[in-house]
């Protein structure tokens, strides 16, 4: 294992080949108490100004390379790391000035989602709005929870919250006062509340000594790491075991997924349900809702944030005790699919101009649509190369016309938000759409771009995409495609799973897409795009082997029956979206199965 990232203007100190044993989680668990102790050898880069030891002639300022090598060997066993990735960051970490911490956030006035992307934005301008800091200060936010909607602990009577956690540096209270946070009482209602709850694997208390212990009393204008009520909020341990499973919590000794599960397991039946939750912004920033830009486009070096259209909520279960006939309700979201091109495999030349796609999105949002996903590129085998400007000229009309239509009430009931995705690999089509309307971006190639084998423009692709994505604040569907559908479909290099190396394929390149773009967590929302597929005409094609049945030949439009075997299927397996053509039969289909299985 090597890590080395030197600006020029230092020099590097390296330790090499350094020996130590380390603590590694077991498999995709990432159980502590089934990590293995393995050997490793570390290879590290120091990068550090030794000219004024040189002119000195003074090694006591330059760094002790003993305890350079006895930092490493303790850093190794100190905790359980998900992967070498994992243990190379935490040893850089060790011997640098920066520090990794966990954050939590809370919001439960106003825009609670917007107050939440303020505050991390704020957090990474240290040098606009801090006072007291060197020039060079930077935080990075390294990792972010899911987000959830909790009922308020401690205090009831109060609007429900939304919490997270990320991983960063520290400098809290300051963001508090800057997003807008009003002193009212403990555990009062607040537009931000942020707490540190671990700082790298250091334990920090302030309070004099005869006031620490276990408790968390006396905390007021004190810092106390890690943050002693944790172990008691589903709504903190929760993110973290999202993004650090396996850290090892240095005063309980016992990693986040054992505190979590063992707060799963004690809380009563009656325990209030969290909801994983997914925030739509609205675009565009000004309309009849929305007069002005947000407050954030005040404030110096923070892009605006633009205001929550709507979010959608997923249920979790917050106690093991509850029984099986309690367990909450799932709803199945819909996606309409809308192709606005001259040869999409179902429904090409159908909707492609603004009269025909307007009468689409009418009758999906009465139908019960949740979401229209807009697309002007066909992705089916033999599909015409389109340049990004047709594809543009295609896409934005029609979201921009869909979406001031639904505004002024011509297609539907404007108090319901009816949200809009956008169906595109290209970074500047997607911008473009989420300016005119869109509230989601759907990438069939998961930000890397058509290329396959992946290459620079690949690379390209994705530093854009996901940049477009952070900066206005959309969600996204990551699905897995190499290059063109009609080529590259060998997936002989993963035949060690018999009878399923695609699906081993598919599993393995979108996971590591995936990481590549938001880091390692599971539980992520599953959309299923079965709607007319080749697949289920294939599958048609096949005899019964018994019976009078022969196969036969389908259209893509002739297999919406088949399609909804593979709807009642996808609620049957708990998918959170279906994308479909037919939005009336579909949507029947989901609400019977629904219905059907409680």
């Amino acid at each position: 294992m090597a890590g080395t990232n030197a600006p020029d203007s230092l020099d590097v100190i390296r330790v090499k080949n350094l020996q130590v044993m380390a603590f590694f989680s077991d498999g995709a668990q990432w159980l502590s108490d089934t990590a293995k102790l393995q050997p490793v050898q570390i290879t590290l880069d120091i990068a550090y100004d030794v000219s004024g030891a040189a002119a000195a002639d003074d090694l006591t300022q330059s760094i002790n390379y003993s305890d350079v090598c006895k930092t490493l060997t303790s850093t190794a066993t100190s905790q359980t790391f998900a992967s070498l990735e994992d243990l190379c960051s935490t040893s850089s970490e060790e011997e640098t000035d920066v520090k990794t911490a966990a954050l939590a956030l809370g919001s439960n006035l106003g825009d609670r989602f917007t107050n939440i992307e303020v505050a991390l934005r704020v957090l990474e301008t240290p040098g606009v709005h801090y006072n007291g800091l060197s020039a060079d200060a930077f935080v990075n936010v390294v990792n972010t929870s899911f987000m959830y909607e909790t009922e308020p602990m401690y205090v009831s009577d109060q609007p429900k919250f939304i919490n997270c956690a990320c991983m960063l540096l520290t400098l809290v209270k300051r963001v508090e006062v800057i997003v807008g946070r009003v002193v009212s009482f403990r555990n009062g209602p607040r537009a931000i509340d942020l707490d540190v709850l671990l700082y790298s694997t250091r334990t920090v208390d302030t309070r004099p000594t005869n006031s620490r212990s276990l408790s968390a009393e006396h905390l007021e204008g004190h810092l106390v790491v890690p943050h002693p009520r944790m172990l008691e909020r589903e709504f903190v341990l929760r993110p973290l075991n999202d993004m650090i499973p396996g850290y090892i919590h240095p005063v309980a000794k016992c990693s986040i997924r054992s505190l979590f599960s063992d707060l799963i397991n004690i809380q009563p039946a009656d325990t209030p349900l969290m909801n994983k939750v997914t925030p739509f912004p609205r675009y565009p920033f000004c309309g009849p809702d929305t007069p002005s830009e947000p407050e954030s486009s005040q404030l110096p070096r923070i892009s605006p944030v633009p205001p929550t259209a709507t979010y959608w909520k997923y249920p979790v279960v917050s106690s093991t005790s509850l029984p099986t006939k309690a367990l909450p309700k799932r709803k199945t979201y819909i996606m309409g699919t809308l192709n606005v091109t001259p040869d999409s495999f179902s429904d090409g030349a159908v909707n492609n101009t603004i009269p025909a796609a307007l009468r689409y999105a009418q009758l999906a949002a009465e139908a019960g649509a949740d979401i229209l996903d807009v697309g002007g590129y066909s992705t089916r085998p033999g599909a015409e190369h389109v340049t990004p400007e047709e594809e543009f000229t295609r896409v934005v009309p029609v979201i921009q016309a869909i979406r001031t239509q639904f505004q002024q009430g011509a297609l539907g009931d404007p108090s319901r938000e009816l949200l809009i995705s956008v169906d595109t690999f290209r970074w500047e089509v997607a911008e473009e759409a989420v300016h005119a309307g869109a509230n989601c971006i759907n990438d069939v190639y998961a930000f890397r771009g058509p290329g396959w084998p992946v290459d620079a423009s690949s690379d390209e692709n994705f530093a854009k995409m996901k940049q477009v994505a952070r900066e206005l604040v959309v969600p996204v569907v990551l699905m897995h495609s190499r290059g063109v559908p009609s080529a590259n479909k060998d997936y002989s290099e993963y035949a060690y799973v018999e009878d399923s190396s695609t699906v081993e394929g598919v599993r393995v390149e979108l996971g590591a897409r995936v990481e590549s773009i938001v880091k390692g967590k599971a539980g992520y929302p599953m959309l299923v795009g079965a709607s007319r597929k080749s697949f289920l005409g294939l599958l048609l094609e096949n005899p019964d082997e018994e019976g009078s049945y022969a196969g036969r030949q389908t259209k893509a439009d002739g297999r919406d029956f088949a399609t909804a075997g593979a709807i009642a299927w996808a609620v049957q397996s708990k998918a959170e979206i279906v994308r479909v053509h037919n939005v009336e039969g579909l949507g029947d289909v989901v609400r019977i199965t629904s219905a059907i299985m409680g």
